[in-house]
C-alpha cells in the first residue's frame, strides 16, 4: 500500500498550514513506502540547505520505520545504531522525519520537514501525518 499524489498534497498542505501558524518557513518532502518522492514543497525563503534534508528525514523515517528522531536516539554513542547516518548514502537521525499510517494502521510512506529548529520541523511533520 502506498500514498497517493492526493494524499501527500493533502500532507503538505496541513504541515504548511502548521508552518506558517508557528511563523516558519519549511521544506516539505513526502515519500511512499519504498521511500520514493511522490511530492515535496519548498515555502517561500525556506533555506535552500534544508532541501535535502527534509528527503533524507522522510526516508529515514520509512527506511527504518520508526521517526528520525528516534533513530538519533539509537545512533548516540554506545547505543546500538551509532554511526548508522552514514549507511544508506547518509541519514538524517534528528527529529523531523514521522511515518505516515492509513486507517489500517499500515506504513503508506513518510513525511519529512526541515527549515528551523527540529522541534518546530517535527511538529509541522507531525501536524502533515495527521492529515490523513
Amino acid at each position: 500500500m502506498n500514498i497517493t499524489l492526493s494524499q501527500a498534497e493533502q500532507l503538505i498542505s496541513a504541515a504548511k498550514e502548521k508552518a506558517v501558524s508557528i511563523d516558519c518557513k519549511m521544506n516539505i518532502a513526502v515519500v511512499d513506502a519504498g521511500a520514493n518522492l511522490v511530492a515535496f514543497a519548498r515555502m517561500d525563503g525556506a533555506w535552500l540547505g534544508s532541501l535535502d534534508i527534509s528527503i533524507k528525514k522522510a526516508k529515514t523515517a520509512r527506511f527504518f520505520d520508526m521517526n528520525s528522531g528516534e533513530i538519533g536516539k539509537l545512533s548516540q554513542p554506545g547505543e546500538s545504531l551509532y554511526n548508522i547516518e552514514h549507511s544508506n548514502g547518509g541519514l538524517i537521525t534528528f527529529p523531523g522525519g514521522v511515518l505516515v499510517k492509513n486507517s489500517d494502521g499500515e506504513i503508506i510512506g513518510a513525511i519529512g520537514v526541515s527549515g528551523n529548529a527540529v522541534e518546530n520541523d517535527h511538529a509541522v511533520a507531525e501536524a502533515g501525518a495527521a492529515a490523513l
